[in-house]
């Protein structure tokens, strides 16, 4: 196997992430050399939190220039590590960070990038990489002759690595970094509680436009639907998605659930989460829509209509029940667990 040089950066405490974990197990798989490059302003943290990984050698790119992300100072610390490394195929997690430079680093390294593969393996003795086309409807395996070859990682495709912590020593690598004209003054950040997009978790919670119809009563209570819902994202912790239909509705002049937009949406025009468990509500299971839902491991819906699309294998399982009444019952029964 050809020598593997492995790109993370550090987190602003100096250790690395769920998804460069992820990305160092997807390079010790391919059983080659491998050499971890660090970006950041401190680096020996997480030199030392995967000193036990086996990797061959560290290189690191240090300063404080490197703190914060930005497109010319992260390629010249790409760059410089490539060079130092030298090796055939450098591999990466798709952080917004990496998948921001490194295809300019293909370039002028005059190799080759590979955006949202899935998994690097070996084939018939040369690296092959695994990713999906046409909104995850289709997979292709692709291999590359040219050097060096770039890929970029996906989170959630590969368990992390997880091993003791050691002691590594990281050789550092010179390079010149560009000045730089902006400045980082502070970040501003929505309190945990009102986060509605969380990848990490658990459960994902997608709604319909079904919340901002009528009901039973002929009446629509949109209140009480964002009342339910965020209750429940509050209690079980869980990720929030929607359907196309709902997360239009704002462009229609219709009723809207207020803390709900395109980047919840679930499906063939939006997202693909990698959830252990999702649960649907108000929705009525059509393609396009479910289509996300590929990479979910158990699916299950609720759903007044015993015909809809979760109902034609769609799901896993699926509840016949007015969704205000079963969250309600879910909710106080969340209440109750937390007291």
């Amino acid at each position: 196997m050809e020598p593997i040089l492995l790109l993370v950066h550090t987190e602003p405490d100096g250790t690395l992430a769920k998804p460069a974990l992820e990305a160092l197990a997807a390079a010790l798989a391919l059983q080659g050399e491998l050499t971890v490059g660090l970006v950041g302003a401190q680096t020996e943290p997480a030199a030392n939190q995967i000193a036990g990984s086996g990797a061959a050698r560290f290189l690191a790119v240090t300063g404080e220039p490197l703190a914060e992300p930005r497109y010319s100072t992260d390629a010249a610390a790409a760059e410089a590590l490539c060079r130092a490394a030298g090796a055939a195929i450098v591999l990466a997690p798709a952080t917004s960070r990496w998948s921001r430079a490194l295809p300019g680093v293909a370039y002028r390294l005059g190799g080759r990038v590979d955006t949202h593969a899935t998994s690097l393996t070996v084939e018939n003795g040369a690296p092959a990489v695994t990713r999906w086309f046409y909104r995850q409807r289709m997979e292709g395996v692709l291999t590359r002759s040219q050097r060096p070859w770039l890929v970029l990682l996906d989170s959630g495709c590969v368990a992390p690595w997880s091993g003791p912590a050691g002691a590594a020593e990281a050789e550092a690598v010179a390079v010149d970094t560009p000045p730089t004209r902006t400045s980082v003054t502070g970040v501003q950040a929505p309190k945990t509680d009102e986060q509605t997009i969380r990848p990490d978790a658990k459960l994902l919670f997608v709604a319909g436009a079904g919340w901002t119809k009528k009901q039973a009563d002929g009446a629509v209570h949109g209140p009480e639907a964002e009342t339910l819902i965020l209750g429940f994202l509050r209690s079980a912790n869980a990720s929030l998605g929607g359907s196309k239909s709902l997360v239009d509705l704002s462009g229609e002049g219709e009723a809207v659930l207020r803390f709900m937009t395109h980047l919840n949406q679930i499906g063939q025009t939006g997202a693909t989460p990698r959830h252990p468990k999702g649960l649907s509500t108000c929705c009525h299971g059509e393609e396009p829509h479910v289509v996300g839902w590929r990479f979910v491991n158990q699916r299950r819906a609720i759903n007044l209509d015993p015909n809809c699309g979760w109902a034609r294998g769609k799901a896993d399982v699926l509840y016949v029940a007015d969704a205000f009444e079963v969250m309600r019952h879910v909710n106080r029964l969340l209440g109750a667990a937390a007291k």
